[in-house]
């Protein structure tokens, strides 16, 4: 597994992956994103994000069967690991402590 470091994006990229479950395709996450984060997200990025996600063992991926409407090619498919779900708790928890900790007044 490469380093175990989460970046906002690959938060982002994961918590939409168990939003779409069993639909969690690069298209599917790709309008997700775009819909959540309200900007136009480049098929690029989000295919880096997942790449690098698969090499820190986050995700992993496979292929389903060839479809008509996409001219017999096939959709990646991705689903979260044990190390991708507890990546995310630990930085959920990180994000709570802080937000914690942050004296009222500084956000009025």
């Amino acid at each position: 597994m490469k380093g175990s470091n989460l970046g906002e994006f690959q938060e982002v990229v994961l918590l939409s992956i168990l939003i779409l479950d069993d639909e969690a395709y690069g298209l599917k996450i790709q309008q997700e994103l775009s819909s959540r984060l309200k900007r136009t997200l480049s098929r690029g990025a989000l295919h880096t994000a997942l790449t690098r996600l698969e090499e820190k063992g986050f995700i992993t991926s496979h292929t389903g069967g060839a479809t008509a409407e996409r001219g017999g090619r096939r959709k990646r498919y991705y689903t979260l690991t044990n190390a991708g779900k507890e990546a995310l708790k630990q930085a959920r928890e990180l994000r709570d402590e802080m937000w914690s900790l942050i004296p009222k007044l500084s956000l009025s």
